[in-house]
């Protein structure tokens, strides 16, 4: 078989034995049609008898070498991924070590049978936003992170407040005493921001969700805005309770009183590839429960 890929690069998820099998698997199919094999040194545990036939290399390497990259692992993993590999433009296709995935949503059972049709073109690709958060103190910028999910301001301990002032471009629009302020993407909108009450919104929208976390006034409820706008949270100096910013709960940073939060739309978005029978909502249905009988 002829491959659309030349080169094929595999982020793996650190420290989990049971992805050792499905790798291994994995390595060796692709090996087999003389494609090209890099692993990610840094997230894959090198075990000479699962890697044999693949180069170890760094997540630099593969943003410059890959024609397509393989994320092993669950949503999580593919979250870190998406960060790291957006600039280069390499696709990502998500393989689902565990439950079926928002975003990691082949199985290993039929694993081969999607590689057949995926090497082969017959895919679906689509292109999703991602947000870059910065925090400004003193007029200087001392943090900055990209977050596929997720940009989360919110206090550092459990049942206590702060406080915030929210701005959309420019234009005051609240001051909030709440846990926290989450701005999502649409990807991100199934995750958090959809806990905290937030509205679903499908990826293929150019929309931002600003959903507060238990909000004290009842009357702060979620809102949608065009992804264009820019995103300022403003640490209220009147704060007594320590609060950070976290970006797809995996990035995070302590915040000051006085510190500015600015997110917005990154210029570039990650690719992704699917399957063929790939159904945004046939995911919904599946994650959500939507029409079982209880």
């Amino acid at each position: 078989m002829s491959s659309h890929f030349q080169t094929i690069g595999i982020i793996g998820k650190h420290g989990v034995p049971s992805q050792d099998t499905p790798l291994k698997e994995l390595i060796d199919y692709l090996i087999k049609q003389q494609i090209e094999v890099l692993l990610d040194q840094d997230s894959v545990d090198l075990d000479k008898d699962t890697i044999d036939g693949a180069q170890p290399v760094d997540r630099d390497t593969l943003c410059e070498r890959c024609d397509l990259v393989f994320v092993v692992g669950g949503d999580g993993t593919l979250l870190g991924a998406a960060r790291s590999m957006v600039d280069s433009g390499v696709p990502l296709l998500g393989i689902n070590l565990g439950r079926l995935g928002f975003l990691a949503d082949i199985s290993p059972t039929d694993l081969t049978d999607n590689l057949n049709r995926i090497l082969a073109g017959e895919y679906q690709e689509e292109s999703r936003a991602l947000l870059h958060a910065r925090v400004i103190r003193d007029g200087a910028e001392i943090f900055e992170s990209s977050a596929f999910n997720d940009v989360v301001v919110h206090t550092c301990y459990v049942a206590r407040m702060i406080e915030f002032d929210t701005y959309i471009s420019g234009q005051f629009m609240n001051t909030t005493r709440a846990d926290g302020q989450i701005v999502a993407t649409p990807t991100g909108s199934t995750a958090y921001a959809l806990s905290g009450g937030g509205p679903i919104i499908h990826p293929s929208l150019n929309a931002l969700v600003l959903v507060p976390v238990c909000p004290h006034t009842m009357s702060h409820r979620p809102i949608v805005v065009d992804a264009d706008n820019h995103i300022e949270i403003v640490v209220s100096d009147n704060n007594r309770t320590a609060s950070q910013v976290t970006c797809d709960g995996q990035a995070d940073f302590g915040l000051q009183n006085g510190d500015r939060v600015l997110i917005s739309k990154k210029a570039k978005q990650v690719r992704l590839i699917h399957p063929l029978h790939y159904n945004y909502y046939g995911i919904l249905r599946a994650k959500l429960h939507w029409g079982k009988r209880l």
